[in-house]
C-alpha cells in the first residue's frame, strides 16, 4: 500500500491541531482526535488506532506497522505506547508512515495468513521483522515447503545452510518453529548489519554478508547501481522477494 501525498498532508495537519490544542491547555473537544483516528482508518482500513471518547486515550497497537523492524535500529517510535492524548502517539504514527522503506511497501498491520502464523508473528514481535518481509522470504526460498532440500544443501522453509543453522542454535532445520525463528533472527541481523537497508539485508541473506560488505556500498540506492557485480541468483532475488511480500500486505 503506498501513502496517498494529500492523505500523509491531512494527518499532518491534524497531528498539528492536536499539538496546539494540548499546549492551549484546552481537553473538553475531542473531535480533532476522533479525525485523526477516522483519517487512519481511512488510510489503513484498520483500527489500528482505537479513541476512547470517555479519556481521550489513544493506544497505538503493537502491529500497526506489522512488528517494524525500525524499532531495533534506532527509531523512538515503539508500538507499545499507550499515551493520553494524541500528541507524542499522532507525531510517532504519522513519523513511521512516512518513513517508507525502500521497497515502497507500507504495512497496515494485518498480512495474508498462512499455515505458520503463529510462528511467524513471534518471530517477527521477538526480532522486530515485519511478517510481510517473512512470509515473502519463506515463499520465494522454499514456497512454505519445510521439508525441501536445495542443490547446495539450505534446508527448510527459510533456507537455512548447516552451518547457519547450528550457528543459531538450530537442532532440526525441518522443524518449522525452530527454522522460522533462526531465519528470522538471521535477518535480522542482516538488517541491523546494513542500517535497515532492505535490499542490502536480502543481498546478504542470499549471497552473504561479507559479499556484499566488499561492494562498499552503504544504501539500498547505492546497491542498485553496482547490483551487477552480484550473482544473477541475488539480482533476482531481491526482485522476487519485494514482489512476495506485496502479497502478503494488506
Amino acid at each position: 500500500m503506498q501513502i496517498d501525498p494529500s492523505g500523509s498532508r491531512q494527518l499532518l495537519e491534524l497531528q498539528l491541531s492536536n499539538v496546539n490544542n494540548q499546549t492551549s491547555g484546552s481537553q473538553s473537544d475531542a473531535g480533532s482526535t476522533v479525525d485523526f483516528a477516522n483519517v487512519m482508518d481511512g488510510l489503513l482500513g484498520t483500527g489500528a488506532i482505537s479513541t476512547n471518547n470517555t479519556d481521550s486515550t489513544a493506544t497505538v497497537s503493537k502491529r500497526s506497522s506489522d512488528g517494524l523492524l525500525w524499532l531495533q535500529l534506532g527509531s523512538t517510535y515503539n508500538p507499545d505506547i499507550s499515551t493520553s492524548g494524541l500528541s507524542s502517539a499522532s507525531n510517532n504514527i504519522v513519523e513511521s508512515l512516512l518513513s517508507v522503506s525502500n521497497t515502497g511497501i507500507v504495512d497496515s498491520g494485518a498480512s495474508v495468513p498462512t499455515d505458520y502464523e503463529s510462528l511467524i508473528a513471534e518471530a517477527s514481535a521477538k526480532y522486530g521483522v515485519p511478517e510481510s518481509l517473512i512470509k515473502a522470504v519463506i515463499d520465494t526460498e522454499s514456497n512454505f515447503n519445510p521439508n525441501v532440500v536445495s542443490s547446495a544443501g539450505a534446508k527448510g522453509l527459510m533456507q537455512l545452510m548447516d552451518g547457519t543453522a547450528a550457528g543459531l542454535g538450530v537442532s532440526n532445520s525441518f522443524d518449522p518453529a525452530q527454522n522460522i525463528d533462526a531465519g528470522t533472527k538471521y535477518l535480522s541481523l542482516q538488517l541491523q548489519r546494513f542500517g535497515g537497508e532492505v535490499k542490502m539485508a536480502l543481498a546478504a541473506y542470499n549471497a552473504g554478508p561479507g559479499r556484499v560488505s566488499r561492494l562498499g556500498v552503504s544504501s539500498d540506492s547505492e546497491l542498485m547501481s553496482v547490483l551487477n557485480r552480484l550473482p544473477s541468483e541475488t539480482q533476482n532475488y531481491i526482485s522476487k522477494v519485494e514482489k512476495a511480500q506485496s502479497k502478503y500486505v494488506i
